[in-house]
């Protein structure tokens, strides 16, 4: 029994190491493609979209290691919570890369182009989503239900910028037409970057939920 045991707990262990991988591949995604952005680096953002495929082929390794388990073993308590959790982070993990693919087509579509304005509450909203999703991460593999409520009310600032970032666009849309196809794609990419964190959040969510067994909406 105590072998049968070990053996689950060292699944679980590979497991959240896979989640961590995943992890680390969307968070270099979205670092890469804000630097795209700033640089307009076509290049750049072209590798963003062919490592995609990576962070999908995680993903689905991950779903098929967990539902193996659950099949085999038939966890309960903490053990199913902590499975259900890692489903659920993968999940947002996948979306989170999604995301930077878009803004990396966002790149590819203003290449060329000179920026209505300098950019810089763009990527402060990226450099706020990277240290959300990296901290997230680290409660994760720490167990550490304070710290994942702490980073959730990180994306307070996130939205605070995506705010100012539409303002800013639309204002800039209604003193000439011109600026409308880039501006549109400008507020596109703020979007994403909002959704980055918001996604973060749920992470933090489910942090909490496989501590505690607490549904929690935090930072609505």
């Amino acid at each position: 029994m105590k072998e049968m045991r070990k053996h689950f707990h060292d699944a679980i262990a590979e497991m959240d190491r896979d989640v961590l991988t995943m992890g680390a591949h969307v968070e270099e995604s979205v670092r890469r493609a804000t630097q795209a952005l700033i640089d307009q680096d076509v290049e750049l953002a072209d590798l963003v979209v062919s490592q995609d495929g990576v962070i999908n082929e995680l993903e689905i390794k991950i779903e098929d290691k967990l539902t193996i388990l659950i099949a085999t073993e038939q966890p309960v308590a903490g053990d199913l919570r902590h499975i259900i959790t890692s489903l659920k982070i993968i999940s947002q993990l996948e979306r989170m890369g999604d995301h930077s693919v878009h803004i990396a087509q966002a790149v590819k579509r203003l290449a060329g182009q000179k920026y209505l304005k300098a950019l810089v509450d763009l990527p402060k909203m990226a450099d706020i989503g990277i240290t959300m999703l990296h901290e997230v991460l680290n409660a994760f593999a720490d167990g550490d239900r304070e710290q994942a409520v702490k980073i959730a009310a990180m994306d307070d600032k996130i939205d605070e910028l995506h705010n100012q970032v539409w303002r800013e666009l639309l204002s800039y849309m209604m003193q000439d037409v011109k600026n409308i196809n880039q501006a549109t794609s400008l507020l596109f990419v703020s979007r994403w970057l909002e959704r980055f964190g918001d996604h973060a959040t749920n992470i933090s969510e489910w942090i909490v939920y496989d501590c505690s067994g607490e549904h929690m909406e935090l930072n609505r």
